[in-house]
């Protein structure tokens, strides 16, 4: 019916409408033309050049590791445990020397060095591309988060999943592009894996409750993803029609990036009750796969069924491979509880063991089925620690600090840049979060300054208006 609200709306913006009608009418000439991307925004896209990865596991430790005591080896902190550092212009952090109360160790072939917390990962050292020159812009556990997410701390940015999504689509119309598993529910929460100006469809899909330490165990599933009350036909026959009021609500308004992520959704949501529930039963795997990513076994839990330090997190890394061995184009996994600002020896002893055994056989378990050469894994948190002494822990550090990646076109067995000798600060190869991410987009066939999106009057991208691309890294 036509109303006084509608007929104002089209007198005065009929020119508008006019003009909305030429672009379409392009649109589709170009569509005609097969230039156009399949209507389905998560379809696959092909990558700027030739990738070496396909996909991303992101292995998000929490609360910022200390590179000092996993793997930046610094026998000179050691030497001078319990002294006064040297002075250092705007140093963060206070305190006397702390040495590490790890011994570090060379591992594999290529004679990296790694902590003794890590005994099953230091077997695949080999595979281990080192990045000990990290540095960040604050030392503050939000800002430092988000920018590791999303690029950019101060405004409202799409996570570095939802922009991977956003430029290569995923591979399984029936599942999200991006999954999160047990994300953080501080540090900004869904912001670190939420579209922000990108269309909806492209946020991740969270799965398991956010917070410190927390595993998908048991009987964690996705939300609201059964209904009891309906059968998949009812739920059909409902859905028709709910899509037609916002099909009609959309041709009403014109373009609207949320009426059409909404849309998108439900269709995506209902196709995930048929496909979902089986990816996440992890019962199907063989007894020795599972142990080999440490579920079920002795000593204390991290939250999976069995007990067994790192059950929890083996079995997120387990649902991480599955997942993208079914199409998934990102996944990340998230480990809490790295904020050792006490008791540093028995909080990263336990927070190692929780992790050591899951990675180890998630790294194995991807060559095994030759998914590692184009899978790509990383592993890190929001920044490092001081090499000074908080009492019996360590104060944040932005400066200097490691992270690593596996797989997935980098070098392994290779450490590339490093801090000074206590580890305050990186002084060579230094590879800021910018730098980082460019470097990332890069493996996966995306240039970072190509991969843009138009908001508010100028073209956005995950690494703002900076970044390099590393290529000393790139095998």
């Amino acid at each position: 019916m036509l109303s006084r609200r509608t007929m104002l709306k089209g007198t005065s913006a009929g020119f508008g409408y006019l003009a909305f009608a030429a672009l379409a009418n392009e649109q589709a000439a170009r569509a005609a033309d097969g230039t156009a991307a399949s209507t389905n925004p998560l379809a696959p896209k092909k990558a700027h050049f030739p990738a070496k990865a396909k996909r991303v596991i992101f292995l998000c430790m929490d609360g910022g590791p200390s590179h000092v005591d996993t793997f930046d080896y610094k026998p000179k902190l050691t030497a001078d445990d319990g002294k006064s550092p040297p002075a250092r212009p705007g140093r963060f952090g206070g305190g006397k020397l702390l040495g590490s109360p790890f011994k570090f160790k060379q591992s594999g072939k290529s004679g990296l060095y790694i902590s003794e917390v890590f005994p099953e990962l230091s077997k695949q050292a080999d595979n281990l591309c080192l990045l000990n020159g990290m540095y960040c812009d604050l030392p503050n556990h939000p800002q430092a988060f988000i920018q590791m997410h999303c690029g950019v701390f101060q405004f409202p940015r799409p996570s570095m999943g939802a922009w991977v999504v956003y430029g290569l689509g995923t591979e399984n119309a029936n599942l999200p592009g991006f999954i999160t598993l047990s994300p953080s529910g501080g540090n900004g929460g869904p912001v670190n894996y939420g579209s922000s100006f990108l269309p909806a469809v492209y946020q991740g899909t969270k799965i398991g409750r956010g917070g410190f330490g927390g595993g998908v165990g048991g009987a964690a599933q996705v939300a609201n993803l059964k209904n009891p009350k309906q059968t998949a036909g009812q739920q059909r026959v409902e859905l028709d029609f709910l899509q037609s009021l916002n099909q009609n609500a959309l041709e009403q308004v014109g373009e609207n990036p949320g009426i059409e992520g909404l849309i998108g959704s439900y269709e995506l949501a209902f196709r995930m009750q048929a496909e979902m529930p089986k990816l996440m039963d992890v019962s199907k795997e063989s007894a020795a796969t599972q142990r080999l990513y440490g579920i079920g076994g002795g000593g204390g839990g991290a939250g999976g069924p069995g007990g067994g330090r790192g059950s929890g997190f083996g079995q997120q890394c387990l649902l991480a491979r599955r997942f993208l061995e079914a199409g998934v184009r990102f996944v990340e996994v998230t480990m809490g509880g790295w904020d050792h600002h006490r008791t540093l020896k028995d909080s990263l002893t336990n927070s190692c063991s929780a992790i050591d055994q899951p990675i180890a056989g998630l790294l194995q378990d991807l060559k095994n089925r030759d998914m590692l050469k184009d899978t790509l894994v990383i592993w890190g948190g929001e920044f490092g620690r001081t090499p000074t002494g908080q009492g019996d822990g360590r104060d944040h550090n932005s400066r200097g600090y490691s992270m690593w990646m596996a797989g997935g076109g980098t070098k392994g067995g290779f450490a590339y840049g490093k801090t000074d000798d206590y580890g305050f600060e990186a002084v060579d190869g230094k590879m800021h979060v910018h730098d980082w991410h460019a470097t990332v987009l890069h493996l996966l066939g995306l240039e970072h300054t190509k991969l843009t999106y138009r908001h508010a009057g100028r073209d956005m991208r995950l690494t703002d208006v900076k970044g390099n691309v590393v290529k000393d890294v790139v095998a």
